[in-house]
């Protein structure tokens, strides 16, 4: 399994098409934490890069993410990568708490790239 955070200093990026980077975790059969990369996000809005193909290309299957359009929702779960949207908060202990099964999605998207949402599955 390999699990994408839109991040920014390590923290969750309130946005998937905004974020600084991409942090990627392998994850063992197990359920641990194997490695941890950085991927530097493309110039330009997230659902209208070049990184949905890429993260594919690098096997993530899932997304931990704050918030994003339908289109990116969309593009994602055609490529394979199932998305979770309303994490916020440390991005290693929400790693954690998705590991436990304790991450749903929220359901929400955002609307023509507005902002201001809830917070759901805050990691302090």
């Amino acid at each position: 399994m390999k699990i994408a955070v839109p991040t920014r200093n390590n923290q969750v990026d309130d946005h998937f098409g905004h974020c600084e980077q991409y942090t990627l975790f392998t994850i063992s059969e197990d359920k641990k934490v194997e490695h941890v990369e950085l991927l530097n996000a493309p110039p330009g809005c997230g659902c209208k890069s070049a990184i949905i193909p890429l993260l594919r290309q690098k096997g993530v299957n899932t997304m931990l993410a704050g918030n994003m359009g339908q289109g990116a929702v969309d593009k994602l779960t055609r490529a394979g990568i199932s998305v979770f949207r309303g994490c916020s908060g440390n991005i290693r202990e929400l790693v954690d708490l998705y590991l436990l099964e304790r991450v749903t999605d929220s359901g929400q998207t955002c609307d023509q790239h507005q902002h201001g949402h809830s917070d759901h599955h805050r990691a302090n």
